[in-house]
């Protein structure tokens, strides 16, 4: 039996303007006249975004207004898991396309409204108040008699003008006319709660380095950085990377960090798939660096401050005891042999 062909698209293709791609993509567009949704090439075409997250946008935006676009909700509908669907949306909010914000409902609680947007760097353009539209002419009043010219009175304050009478028919207009939503040029510009991708970054924090550098820090570090792949298959390291890498190492282990420690560190919890392994010892390294271990008498405590307790002292008059730096008479004896002293 013959090929089958398919008529329809050796017609189709037929009918396309111009000659073919010799290799490539061809298209043919149908156009859409129901249930179509218009998608923006700066997102099918986006350079950063991932495959699964411009899928999950298209998804989103041709949903209708409402529509519960949670994790669970989408884990649901469609046949990739949480975990893959969570780094999607977390994408999306990067790079603007998602906003969560919260509104305070009118029971006075607070609620996340989840916002799609598809075109956020429209957003970040200065909105421009549309002029109203001009009003019909209204009609002629007849000329009012001129009354006859007063004398000049001395100069007042003119008083407020009242305004012109409006016609009917266009007061009416005025009444059903729809209102401009749009804010009025002297109010501040929209500030997005998610900063556009073409923001400038901070400056990375530099890597480590060891304040005394010894041969033995090198060598350690050179071997501990060579025996990863033996604990995990992903990470493994060019000379290169290992020569870059090295004095970071060393840096640990001059703060006395134990080798198995830095390596339990480098190893777990590693992502799937792990596409730049120097590039994430280098995060580690730099981002978790411990502190260095405090001095012996640091951790000593601290001494108590010494209490100076006034001792007891026997009273020469009663021998009572009494509190008293020094020997002599309690305060009532002091007391009589002043009184009798005055008597006296």
């Amino acid at each position: 039996m013959d090929t089958p062909q398919n008529t329809a698209l050796a017609r189709a293709l037929t009918e396309l303007p111009g000659p073919l791609p010799v290799r490539g993509v061809i298209h043919i567009a149908i156009r859409h006249t129901d249930r179509f949704t218009v998608v923006g090439n700066h997102l099918a075409q986006h350079p950063t975004l991932s495959t699964t997250a411009v899928g999950l946008a298209v998804r989103i935006q041709s949903l209708p207004q409402g529509t519960e676009i949670g994790i669970k909700a989408l884990t649901a509908r469609l046949p990739e898991g949480e975990k893959l669907i969570a780094a999607a949306l977390r994408e999306l909010e990067a790079h603007g396309y998602l906003q969560r914000a919260r509104t305070r409902l009118p029971n006075g609680r607070i609620a996340t409204r989840t916002v799609f947007c598809n075109q956020p760097a429209a957003l970040l353009r200065p909105r421009v108040a549309a002029p109203p539209p001009p009003l019909p002419p209204a009609a002629p009043e007849p000329p009012a008699p001129e009354p006859p010219a007063p004398e000049a009175p001395a100069p007042e304050a003119a008083p407020p003008q009242a305004p012109a009478p409006v016609p009917p028919d266009v007061q009416h207009e005025e009444e059903h006319a729809p209102q401009d939503l749009t804010p009025p040029p002297h109010q501040a510009p929209f500030i997005p709660l998610v900063p556009p991708p073409t923001a400038p970054k901070p400056p990375r924090p530099p890597l480590p380095q060891p304040h005394h550098p010894t041969p033995e820090l090198d060598r350690v570090a050179t071997a501990l950085l060579s025996d990863l792949r033996r604990h995990a298959p992903q990470l493994v390291l060019s000379e290169n990377d290992i020569r870059r890498l090295a004095p970071a190492v060393a840096a640990w282990l001059e703060r006395e960090a134990a080798p198995d420690a830095i390596r339990h560190t480098l190893t777990h919890d590693l992502p799937q798939p792990l596409r730049h392994p120097a590039k994430l010892l280098k995060h580690r390294l730099t981002v978790l660096l411990p502190p260095p271990l405090p001095d012996p008498h640091d951790l000593a405590a601290p001494a108590r401050p010494r209490v100076i307790v006034t001792p007891f002292q026997t009273c020469d008059g009663c021998e009572r005891a009494f509190r008293a730096p020094t020997p002599g008479r309690c305060r009532d004896c002091r007391s009589e042999h002043g009184l009798t002293q005055a008597a006296a």
